[in-house]
């Protein structure tokens, strides 16, 4: 990837590396020209003042004779002599020649005046004047031809701007189709490996490690795909050993406390002796414990074998009101020590769905509303249809849902706040078993806020299940963790 990256750069950085010096060549040109025209027209100015003020003093001098006015014919005619020679350097060609004739003249005028002085005859002074003039005339030829020589260096340098232009334009007409298809070959050769590395990515922070992991594209992608899936067997790995973790331990520890509820039922059922009220309240206080573990193993059992979907829906029909009643016939005991009131209003429905997930559903936010309930308070569970589906309200009166306990109360083994005055504290899977058991008949989970006090669960699900897909259910809301 980086090699193509390289092999398209390096086109583009020789085109702007060449317009660079190309633009920098043409302005060092420019600058240079306009220089030059500048100090030249200044200089040809500079010639005219300088050849009437010798003039002037060499005529001062053939009228005044004075030996002061030649030295100071001397001063202005080294001066003319410096700013001819400068001239002489910005020029070329016939600029170059008239001022040598330039230099010619003025000597030969300064060594007429200079051995010959000049008397007061009218025909010295009319050759001087005459000469002086056809200074002035070499010095505006001088003046016209650097002006051409300006222009003509301005005409070529119009010209090779022209040239760089379309050079320039001839290596855009050719650079942007092959940057247009390398970009389109690199979107396409990337573009592809990428989305396969989001969706990779995606589907193993939802959870999903069943399908494989395989990007190609680049080599470097290449490699990051083979890391995803290194990544997701071992995810896959620790998911398993953790199932297969949690139904040893389940397994075994239903033996034993089968054993304590078969006790505990005999000593209730007096197969030891009658037991006295204060007995008969330690064994009831066992026995609602016992069921407390017997679901809490099969909640474990349930989420293990969903996890690695071993099990479906098994559809049956059946009448939602019994199985209601006997969720809560269940939950007497706690209900009752609790000194819970319930406000049950279950319309007369008949489902068809798994009867034995939609009775954990149930138990458990039954169970996770009478935890959070305080001593005297409601318990509110209603059921009714709306059109084909299913809505199941359940509510307490507890405090709410602590902020810290939000966004993660439906993840498993997440245990949140512990509930007051519970001896048993919850597995950490009850509503993430709610969601999923929800989820497999089509249903979502959600949390209505201002209904009630507490924590109020909502389910919405088909009153006839599906044929068993498993879509995702996205809960609203977060609650309390069973």
């Amino acid at each position: 990837m980086l090699f193509g990256l390289a092999a398209i750069a390096v086109p583009l950085v020789a085109a702007v590396l060449t317009a660079v010096l190309q633009i920098r060549d043409l302005s060092d040109t420019g600058q240079k020209i306009v220089i030059q025209g500048v100090t030249g027209a200044r200089a040809s100015q500079a010639l005219f003042g300088q050849i009437a003020s010798l003039e002037r003093t060499a005529r001062l001098h053939g009228v005044l004779k004075d030996p002061k006015l030649l030295e100071l014919y001397r001063t202005q005619d080294q001066r003319l002599s410096t700013t001819r020679e400068q001239l002489h350097t910005l020029t070329s060609g016939e600029a170059r020649t008239t001022l040598e004739e330039l230099g010619e003249l003025q000597d030969s005028i300064r060594a007429g005046l200079m051995s010959n002085p000049p008397g007061s005859s009218g025909g010295d002074s009319a050759d001087l004047s005459a000469r002086f003039a056809q200074m002035s005339e070499l010095v505006e030829r001088v003046a016209q031809q650097s002006n051409e020589q300006v222009d003509a260096e301005v005409a070529a340098l119009q010209a090779r701007t022209l040239q760089a232009r379309q050079r320039l334009l001839w290596q855009a007409a050719l650079l942007l189709p092959l940057a247009i298809v390398a970009v389109f070959v690199l979107t396409v050769g990337v573009g592809r490996p990428l989305r396969q590395l989001d969706r990779a990515i995606s589907e193993l922070g939802e959870g999903t490690f069943t399908n494989p992991i395989a990007v190609s594209g680049p080599h470097d992608l290449e490699r990051l795909g083979g890391q995803l899936e290194w990544l997701r067997q071992r995810l896959l790995d620790l998911a398993h050993e953790r199932n297969r973790f949690l139904r040893h331990m389940s397994h075994e520890l239903k033996t034993p406390l089968a054993n304590i509820r078969e006790g505990t039922e005999l000593l209730m059922d007096g197969a030891v002796g009658e037991l006295d009220s204060n007995q008969r309240e330690v064994a009831a206080i066992l026995r609602e414990n016992g069921i407390k573990l017997q679901r809490m193993i099969e909640n474990l059992l349930s989420f293990s074998a969903w996890q690695t979907s071993s099990v479906g829906l098994e559809a049956t029909e059946f009448r939602l009101r019994p199985l209601v009643k006997q969720v809560l016939e269940n939950q007497q005991l706690t209900l009752l020590s609790q000194r819970v009131r319930l406000d049950v209003r279950v319309d007369d429905l008949t489902m068809v769905a798994d009867r034995g997930k939609i009775r954990l559903i149930l138990e458990n936010l039954v169970s996770n509303a009478v935890k959070y309930s305080p001593k005297g308070g409601t318990i509110h569970l209603q059921a009714r249809a709306a059109g084909p589906q299913l809505v199941l309200d359940v509510a307490d009166s507890g405090p709410g849902i602590p902020l810290e306990d939000r966004g993660h109360v439906f993840d498993a083994f997440y245990t949140g706040r512990a509930a007051r005055g519970t001896a048993v504290k919850g597995t950490g899977i009850g509503l993430s078993v709610v969601l999923e058991f929800v989820a497999a008949h089509g249903g979502t989970v959600q949390i209505v806020d201002g209904q009630f006090p507490g924590a109020h669960f909502r389910i919405t699900m088909p009153l006839r299940a599906g044929s068993g897909d498993r879509p995702r259910a996205e809960p609203k809301a977060h609650a309390h963790a069973a």
